[in-house]
């Protein structure tokens, strides 16, 4: 695989994304977190193996569907989108504005959902709304401040219906399992790496803001129970 950006073949490496991902600017519309490039790229891959899948296989409907593959059915669109993953990721963040460490949080939701979900694969049919309702998900779980439903939805190309629809079934299909620790954070920055870095084109640091917040927010409870347990005493 090619470790170039398929939108305007800036080569990733290891210096300049971890310069992207701590001193990120949000003045610059055309400056896209790179992680957004490694995200795009993953996803494609993971298309086109399911691609080859159904093609080994047979189609998929010639089996018959579980209560929870019919239920994620509900993220297929009528109509296949004209973008693709890379322009669909770059138009949520210029209107969104998500952090990077939202984009990895929405990966781990991705995987959990397809873990939980067996039956359901990543598909040019449902991948432009998958990705709509985890980045949502995981902005709502990462950052502070958020847009509401509706203006989600107008990003993605839904109405605010669909969006909550698609949100709710989603939280129920993942049973509600959306926390990120440090851990699982690095873990997935780590399988990132992994994945898409042949050659060491991308890399993606491990301690990327979602999870220097968690530290941080760990240590200042830690620090106001030691102060409490010494007034206690």
């Amino acid at each position: 695989m090619n470790t170039t950006s398929s939108s305007n073949n800036v080569i990733i490496s290891p210096r300049k994304l971890r310069s992207d991902l701590y001193s990120y600017s949000y003045q610059d519309d055309s400056n896209i977190p790179l992680v957004v490039n490694v995200l795009a790229s993953l996803i494609e891959r993971s298309m086109a193996r399911n691609q080859r899948i159904i093609g080994k296989n047979g189609s998929s409907t010639s089996r018959c569907l579980s209560r929870s593959d019919l239920r994620t059915r509900i993220f297929d669109c009528h109509e296949t989108p004209d973008m693709t993953i890379q322009s669909y990721l770059e138009r949520i963040f210029r209107y969104t504005r998500a952090g990077p460490s939202v984009y990895v949080v929405a990966y781990v939701y991705i995987d959990r959902f397809c873990q939980t979900n067996p039956g359901f694969r990543i598909s040019a049919q449902n991948v432009h709304r998958l990705l709509i309702t985890t980045i949502m998900v995981a902005s709502k779980y990462v950052e502070d401040m958020n847009y509401r439903n509706s203006y989600f939805a107008r990003v993605g190309g839904l109405t605010t219906n669909e969006l909550n629809k698609l949100e709710v079934e989603f939280l129920f299909l993942m049973g509600f399992k959306f926390h990120v620790n440090v851990s699982v954070f690095e873990s997935y920055c780590c399988h990132l790496e992994r994945e898409v870095s042949i050659g060491g084109g991308y890399h993606i640091e491990k301690t990327l803001r979602c999870a220097e917040e968690i530290k941080f927010s760990r240590q200042s409870e830690q620090g106001r129970f030691n102060q409490i347990a010494r007034v206690m005493l």
